[in-house]
């Protein structure tokens, strides 16, 4: 570590330094090593076991968060978020010789302790990955109450599997936040050049909001590829509303751009449960 050849993870693991991990291999590596140092039953849990099971994440969290039956007498790293009490077996699961809560579960832990976006990314992952809502919703029957329960249950209900990325999430929370109508999405669009699926929509305004990520730009042809798609979604009378991950920075101007695109007497439906 003195030479800068090798960086500390997590107490007794490391990672060289030459490695360029992102965050969320980082994370991953230390999920590795809390796991292999662990003796008792464990399983990994919340945002960790939703990046085991390969969901996306708004935000890498900094700590590998795993439940066990009881607390250890040691709990010397730091790092690890500790959820002790017993668990429902048909709620643990292995992805990759890893003990972790199942999706449901991993879905309800998120939504209890994360803010509201970061729980709705996990929720609409989730659902697309084959969780079911009324999993969801049964396990958060018995808590109603506690803390972090009456938002939970709001991200459930306004979880869809049809979301394919968090940007699309985070464009899709915005407006819900903002008391819009809740976007469809994976939008079919029949037009002169065959039926093309759009990220989100509002079909009754004949809306489409799509989030333009740079990868999809990076293959030859894919411009050109892009315009013929968009102008025959256009001469089919759409409006198409284009976002980058620049305007996900500010919320409330993707609400205001949308609710300027509809009637203007649209009333508002106020989300409360859903604010951070």
């Amino acid at each position: 570590m003195r030479s800068g050849q090798w960086e500390r993870l997590c107490f007794g693991a490391y990672l060289p330094a030459a490695r360029a991990a992102s965050g969320r291999e980082r994370a991953l590596a230390r999920i590795v090593a809390v796991h292999q140092r662990l003796t008792g039953p464990h399983w990994f849990s919340h945002q960790s076991a939703a990046l085991v099971w390969g969901l996306p994440v708004w935000r890498v969290p900094e700590s590998t968060h795993l439940r066990q039956p009881g607390r250890p007498g040691s709990t010397r790293d730091r790092t690890v978020a500790r959820h002790t009490g017993e668990l429902d077996g048909q709620h643990l699961a292995e992805v990759g010789a890893l003990p972790v809560t199942d999706l449901a579960l991993t879905a309800v832990d998120c939504a209890r302790s994360s803010g509201p976006l970061e729980a709705l990314v996990v929720a609409d992952a989730a659902l697309r990955a084959g969780a079911r809502r009324e999993d969801m919703a049964a396990l958060l029957e018995p808590l109603a109450g506690r803390s972090g329960v009456a938002r939970a249950r709001a991200v459930v209900a306004y979880a869809d599997g049809g979301a394919e990325s968090a940007p699309e999430t985070a464009t899709r929370f915005a407006l819900l936040l903002a008391g819009l109508p809740a976007p469809a999405t994976q939008v079919p669009v029949t037009t002169r050049l065959g039926v093309f699926w759009a990220d989100l929509g509002l079909p009754q305004w004949r809306l489409l909001i799509e989030y333009d990520g740079r990868v999809k730009y990076l293959e030859p042809d894919s411009l050109v590829r892009e315009k013929r798609r968009h102008d025959a979604i256009v001469e089919a009378g759409w409006t198409v509303l284009r976002l980058t991950k620049e305007d996900l920075r500010d919320p409330a101007d993707i609400a205001r751009r949308v609710r300027g695109l509809l009637p203007p007497d649209l009333p508002l439906t106020p989300r409360r449960e859903l604010r951070p």
